[in-house]
């Protein structure tokens, strides 16, 4: 995997989020937020938005919305692999979230 070492799991939940749907850096923000509970600084999203379009996982159009690129598709495809492998378990795992 080139991008998401889960580290956190900012990088694979944008690429989730926009995998779904092409989105500006804003939008993205709120998505985070209904998912952690807070709202990441702009200094958090933008670094690793510029970090995936780097390693060309990402890119951006003309209104400034962020879209997979081929090879991003693919790296979130293995990245959704490995965390299914590291949480096969989920179900069971909700069971301590009600």
């Amino acid at each position: 995997m080139k991008c998401c070492e889960m580290k956190g799991y900012l990088t694979y939940l944008i690429l989730w989020i926009i995998g779904k749907n092409s989105m500006n850096g804003a939008e993205i923000g709120r998505e985070l937020e209904k998912r952690r509970g807070t709202k990441p600084s702009p200094g958090t999203i933008y670094p690793a938005l510029k970090e995936l379009k780097k390693k060309g996982l990402i890119e951006i159009d003309e209104n400034k919305n962020y879209s997979l690129t081929p090879e991003g598709k693919k790296e979130l495809k293995s990245s959704c692999k490995f965390f299914c492998n590291i949480f096969y378990d989920i179900n069971e795992m909700s069971d301590f979230c009600e």
